[in-house]
């Protein structure tokens, strides 16, 4: 069996440096699968289908798409990757207040269990401002996210958010 990482997020929506990350992740890891948390503390702005679909059609026509997976996470992330089953939980850093979080979380899941390992992977710099969050936040305030985030993401953020 080969090596497989789970790469967890919200992805509301996906952008070009989740893409990054995962080609990377992909460098180190034959498999990677997407999971798209389901989280009651969150209010998303796609529905947890409506991002799944958009990773979906983002990674279509890309290369490394046969070694990507994507799915919905509901509950506890280690039990879901003891469930796959992988071994390491990908995660990306931008800044050092991404680290505390992180490694915070990190720590939790290496109590609930120890067999699990993450693995930090550093946002490329052409990426480092971007997150959803703020792709949502320019998108409302008319600004472009062209090259930012793919193309039809793009689309449909300017449909959910563009005012009449």
């Amino acid at each position: 069996m080969g090596s497989i990482a789970v790469y967890p997020g919200s992805f509301d929506p996906i952008t070009n440096g989740h893409i990054d990350l995962l080609e990377r992740a992909l460098k180190m890891f034959d498999e990677v699968i997407i999971a798209v948390a389901v989280n009651v503390g969150k209010e998303p702005l796609f529905t947890a289908k409506e991002r799944l679909e958009m990773i979906k059609e983002s990674l279509a026509d890309h290369p490394l798409r046969d070694r990507v997976k994507v799915d919905l996470l509901h509950g506890l992330l280690v039990n879901y990757v003891q469930s796959i089953p992988a071994s390491t939980i990908v995660r990306g850093l931008r800044a050092v207040s991404d680290f505390e979080y992180e490694f915070q979380m990190a720590l939790m899941n290496r109590k609930l269990n120890a067999e699990i390992e993450t693995a930090f992977i550093m946002t490329g710099m052409r990426w480092i401002y971007i997150s959803s969050r703020i792709i949502k936040e320019v998108v409302r305030s008319g600004g472009d996210v062209a090259g930012l985030v793919p193309d039809g993401v793009a689309m449909k953020l300017l449909e959910r958010l563009s005012h009449p």
